[in-house]
């Protein structure tokens, strides 16, 4: 029997996984990537009497692959917060999905758990943006407002971590980062004891940020806004925690923040509008590679010919929301 753990390699997907794994300790194969690899069910070869994880990625992207996984024989436990679409019915297969606004992976396994490990749900909560589920679940516990603090900004770097275009974009491959996070029960120890480590992600977040906040926009009102980074490692890099900035900045505003690809098209990152959380995931399905949660969705690959297209209709989308 192989145990095999698949995880989305954001802050969510990691943190929900170090719960796990503090609660249930196994010797586990990873399967992960970048942000945006969320096909990563047909990574996995299993064999009856197999077990799998799957986390933070949506059952709609990977129904294949699950289908495969459990043809096989394997166990498979599924738990995410994105658009799933039919949910199939299988004695293998148990689930937990819950695609609400306000929910994030990390926050559905620590309900699993029963808080045994919360202040790694409220990193990945932070992490993907859900500042109000964090700190809701925050008050439960005696940190400090310096802890809090600390806390939020761990998951904004591990969130960070996860973009870019491949593993070379990356500070630290995804597995690996789990490995140096997966031994702490609690996040405040590992930036404690792996200060290197928090150090490398930290320094990275400032400067690509810094970088960003240059560049001017391409499209701004009070409705929606959109921003175009160049073909750099920096930018892809900070594509997706740049988004939850602008999102944080203007809580009544849609963003779109595009990067440019060495193919010439586009890597779309979108943010509904924080006091009006709905859409993102339905305006990104309009587009072959598009996919998401109401919140924040994205487009892995738009054409540069659509580009025109994708702005005047992602402004007349949110317009609509909006009236």
């Amino acid at each position: 029997m192989v145990v095999i753990d698949v995880f989305n390699g954001d802050a969510d997907g990691l943190c929900a996984l170090v719960q796990l794994r503090n609660a249930n300790p196994q010797d586990s194969v990873l399967v992960t990537g970048v942000k945006r690899d969320i096909n990563l069910l047909d990574r996995v070869t299993a064999q009856a009497g197999d077990q799998v994880t799957v986390l933070d990625v949506s059952l709609d992207k990977n129904r294949d692959g699950l289908s495969a996984v459990l043809k096989a024989g394997a166990e498979v436990v599924y738990i995410d917060h994105h658009f799933a679409g039919e949910i199939p019915e299988h004695n293998n297969l148990t689930v937990n999905i819950n695609p609400a606004a306000d929910v994030c992976t990390s926050l559905l396994v620590n309900g699993m758990l029963k808080g045994q490990f919360a202040e790694w749900a409220v990193v990945g909560a932070f992490g993907d943006n859900l500042r109000n589920s964090a700190m809701a679940l925050a008050k439960t516990l005696a940190l400090s407002d310096g802890e809090l603090q600390q806390l939020e900004n761990l998951g904004i770097y591990l969130n960070y971590n996860g973009y870019g275009a491949s593993i070379d974009d990356l500070h630290f491959d995804p597995a690996e980062l789990y490995r140096r996070i997966a031994s702490f029960a609690s996040p405040r120890q590992f930036m404690k004891e792996a200060a290197d480590t928090f150090s490398q992600l930290e320094e990275g977040y400032i400067n690509d940020m810094r970088a960003a906040s240059q560049l001017p926009s391409v499209h701004c009102d009070q409705i929606s806004a959109v921003f175009i980074l160049p073909d750099e490692r920096w930018a892809r890099r900070v594509s997706g925690v740049y988004s939850n900035d602008l999102a944080n900045d203007f809580p009544d505003r849609a963003h779109a923040v595009l990067t440019e690809k060495n193919n010439g098209n586009y890597l779309v990152s979108i943010r509904a509008p924080l006091n009006n959380k709905r859409g993102a995931d339905e305006f990104c399905r309009q587009f072959p590679t598009g996919g998401g949660r109401a919140a924040a969705a994205g487009i892995n690959d738009l054409p540069l010919s659509c580009l025109n297209d994708f702005l005047e209709r992602f402004q007349e989308f949110f317009r609509s929301l909006s009236a």
